[in-house]
């Protein structure tokens, strides 16, 4: 009884203590500047069909490039705190799955993988970017390592796109400043025709960079807690 007060009380204080935003709530009619700067100028000056994900690589490019270094960090973090021995110490599956499951994820693998490619390939055409392709990537490892859990990634290969990945992302915004307006600048490129594959500038390579540097960063970081699990 005294169990189920306690949570009605919270529940109670929680709803209290957002009351006023709720009832203060009202809808904007208008953009902020910058909003209304990014909707009526983006086109013409990214040349990207997808608005959102080009402000996030073009007008934003320094909170990416942020969200990218967390993201290292904290691949960084699980390699120290989980070791590199530790996927070394399964090396065969202690329940292996039905042939009918591993046939199925040698086929779905690969369609996995290039699903993951053309997300962040198409990023500035239609709704994806690196992270949503990368993470596509990091998912379709998770599925190898479930249904074949004796799978080693290899490491030497994953760590050079990573590297090599980063290191070009941040040469891409260089390029930027001494070609165009600025760092991370997609206009160091040409624009070429709005809504075309080869288009948008530098975005498309900036969203490829990102999105084998997330794959790759993820698939290492599944692959360590696979190894304590």
């Amino acid at each position: 009884m005294a169990k189920r007060l306690l949570i009605i009380l919270t529940l109670f204080l929680l709803a209290l203590m957002f009351w006023d935003v709720v009832a203060s709530y009202s809808e904007k009619q208008q953009l902020a500047p910058v909003a209304a700067h990014y909707v009526g100028q983006g086109p013409d000056e990214l040349g990207a069909p997808n608005l959102v994900t080009a402000v996030v690589v073009a007008y934003r490019g320094l909170d990416t490039l942020g969200e990218v270094t967390v993201l290292f960090l904290a691949a960084l973090a699980v390699g120290l705190l989980l070791g590199t021995g530790a996927s070394e110490r399964n090396t065969g599956p202690a329940n292996p799955a039905s042939e009918i499951v591993e046939t199925a994820v040698e086929y779905l693998f690969p369609i996995a993988l290039l699903f993951g490619v053309y997300i962040f390939i198409n990023g500035h055409l239609s709704p994806g970017g690196g992270f949503q392709g990368g993470a596509v990537i990091a998912s379709a490892s998770l599925l190898l390592f479930l249904a074949l859990p004796g799978v080693r990634l290899r490491h030497a290969l994953l760590s050079a796109i990573e590297s090599l990945s980063g290191f070009s992302y941040v040469l891409v915004g260089l390029l930027g400043l001494v070609l165009a307006g600025g760092f991370l600048d997609n206009r160091a490129l040409p624009l070429g025709d709005y809504g075309a594959l080869f288009s948008a500038g530098t975005i498309p390579i900036i969203y490829t960079l990102i999105g084998l540097k997330v794959g790759a960063e993820l698939s290492v970081v599944v692959e360590r807690f696979r190894g304590n699990a």
